[in-house]
């Protein structure tokens, strides 16, 4: 089979991680007889610098017309300060709205081998596999007003939160869906003590959980669920919450891996007619200019969400299963990046990683 990828590489660390997932994938292709083909473009900090944009409308076509989207990440302190018009990451903003991408798929599990590289203690590690559903292009980020002013007082600015009801039955939805194929436990992440927005969040999941009778439902406050997260994780299976909850929930979740370098993720459109669904793949950490160009980046995020889009995105999922199983290989053979070292382990560099787990597909 055929396959088209949109490669964006995009900042920092970025390159040096996406290039291992081109690796990656020019290995699957070697051994379970497929070819890929890769289309570069820049997004982010970089397209600002060269075309005064964070994404060329050009690009976005681009994209459209591939079979999947591999991207690495963007912004740094080049282009961070606080009054400027555009920024990097409005270019991924862009991408997830241009190209419909709704549902955030962040899969957090506890390797046996990494329960030391938390600080957490490893029983209350013992378990953890989650799969967080992020709501992507609503809320926060996408809601208008979203300005700021001077007023007579001094400078104000406001962002709004708003949903409407078919956003949040479709994300829903997703994660019944995906709790059924599971362990059947569904928790719904709000803030309905206070927000409008989550007392209607609240009421939708609990219409919508009749449908899904095999599922249990239940509804935690967001900071509740901050506090489960690392005092019980292994008792949640699908959490499903809105925009920015999702996005920073996931974020304290890196502390149960051991590292954000371990968390992959999948954005996702409507299901095509085959059973596949268009996406958008990426890890989850940023693009960390602290390191970036010192071979020092943990690849296995990018790594592991090259085996969500082969699953996804283009059907193969013999293939991402060998992913999976490589990376689980490496890792009980004691290689790791300087993020997850302990002592005694076998430490090697961004490169080095993505080589090893390529030639072990």
């Amino acid at each position: 089979m055929e396959f088209t990828i949109a490669v964006l590489p995009g900042d920092g660390i970025g390159p040096e991680v996406v290039g291992e997932g081109v690796r990656l994938l020019e290995a699957v292709g070697k051994k379970f007889g497929h070819r890929f083909h890769f289309d570069y473009a820049i997004v982010g900090g970089g397209a600002i610098d060269k075309y005064g944009t964070p994404l060329l409308d050009e690009t976005l076509e681009m994209c459209k017309s591939c079979d999947a989207v591999l991207f690495g990440a963007a912004g740094g302190p080049k282009w961070d300060a606080p009054g400027a018009k555009v920024r990097p990451e409005q270019g991924l903003l862009a991408l997830r709205k241009g190209l419909g991408l709704y549902a955030n798929l962040r899969p957090v599990k506890v390797y046996p081998m990494l329960m030391t590289s938390s600080t957490l203690k490893p029983e209350a590690l013992l378990g953890t596999d989650i799969l967080v559903v992020r709501e992507l292009t609503g809320g926060l980020y996408f809601g208008r007003p979203k300005r700021r002013w001077e007023t007579s007082r001094g400078r104000r600015a406001v962002d709004t939160m708003s949903y409407s009801e078919g956003e949040i039955k479709r994300i829903l939805m997703v994660g019944f869906k995906l709790a059924l194929g599971r362990r059947k436990r569904l928790t719904s992440v709000d803030k309905a003590n206070i927000l409008e927005t989550s007392r209607l969040w609240r009421e939708i999941a609990t219409e919508t959980a009749k449908d899904y009778p095999d599922v249990a439902l239940e509804h935690l406050l967001v900071d509740t669920c901050a506090m489960q997260l690392v005092s019980r994780p292994a008792s949640f299976d699908v959490i499903v919450t809105e925009n920015t909850f999702g996005d920073i929930l996931t974020d304290e979740a890196a502390v149960l891996a051991g590292s954000m370098g371990m968390l992959p993720s999948a954005s996702l459109g409507e299901k095509e007619k085959d059973g596949r669904i268009f996406g958008l793949y990426e890890p989850v950490h940023g693009s960390a200019p602290d390191i970036a160009g010192k071979d020092r980046a943990n690849p296995i995020a990018t790594v592991l969400s090259v085996a969500m889009m082969l699953r996804y995105s283009l059907g193969l999922g013999k293939e991402a299963e060998s992913v999976e199983r490589a990376v689980e290989g490496i890792l009980e053979e004691g290689y790791r990046t300087q993020d997850i070292a302990s002592k005694g382990a076998r430490l090697v560099g961004t490169r080095e990683m993505g080589e090893l787990i390529a030639a072990r597909i």
